[in-house]
């Protein structure tokens, strides 16, 4: 989706805000990663936003890895990558393509908000599982941190999601609305869907980021054992 300057913040402001914490965020990713190991990089749900200096932020930082590899259901053209599957994580993979776009370090960023309901979310983790040779990230922002940073409203969104969604409805932001494009996660969602998944020889571990001393980012990392 692409960003809108609704609700009580500046976009700018908001977009130095979400720099600063995927910041952090690849700051804690470098730590918990043998750079030996990794050849290879695959980001789901890179975006054709340019003007953001937060959108793509971990492709950036990772310019160093050769071969780096995009898996998106947006269009773009971007050279820095040697193979882009245009195609949603949430959709069924053949054989040939999770061999030839599985990587040592799989990294989602800010996506899996936005591919639908909870079993799409399932969906999602479960083909990164598959497209992963060392260690996936996953990050997100955190349903219960006070704003929404899609909306930039405060509140609304902490409220039970049929009435957070019929309120987006009667506020005119009926893209947010859907929950195709925005179903946010807490970090109690997110244990209950780790327990649906079957990690298959992965350690896995939950972060969090935080902003004014409350959680604004969980992050899901997956480490391949023996890795």
């Amino acid at each position: 989706m692409k960003n809108k300057n609704y609700g009580i913040l500046n976009l700018n402001f908001i977009d130095r805000i979400i720099e600063n914490k995927r910041l952090e965020i690849f700051n804690v990713i470098k730590k918990k990663i043998d750079n030996k190991k990794i050849i290879s990089f695959l980001d789901i749900g890179t975006t054709e936003e340019k003007k953001l200096k937060s959108s793509n932020f971990f492709v950036k930082q990772f310019d160093y890895i050769t071969i780096k590899k995009s898996i998106t259901n947006q269009n773009f053209e971007n050279k820095n990558f040697s193979n882009i599957l245009k195609k949603s994580i949430t959709s069924n993979f053949t054989l040939e393509e999770i061999e030839k776009f599985k990587s040592d370090l799989v990294i989602s960023s800010a996506t899996i908000e936005h591919v639908g309901n909870f079993n799409s979310q399932l969906k999602m983790i479960n083909n990164i599982i598959l497209l992963t040779k060392n260690f996936f990230f996953i990050t997100t922002p955190n349903r219960s941190f006070p704003i929404d940073f899609h909306t930039k409203l405060p509140l609304i969104h902490m409220l039970p999601k049929k009435l957070h969604r019929k309120i987006l409805n009667l506020l005119s932001l009926k893209e947010f609305a859907k929950e195709e494009n925005l179903n946010l996660l807490n970090i109690k969602e997110i244990n209950k869907m780790l327990k649906h998944l079957n990690f298959r020889g992965f350690e896995i571990e939950i972060f969090n980021i935080k902003l004014l001393g409350i959680a604004s980012n969980l992050i899901i990392m997956g480490k391949k054992i023996n890795s």
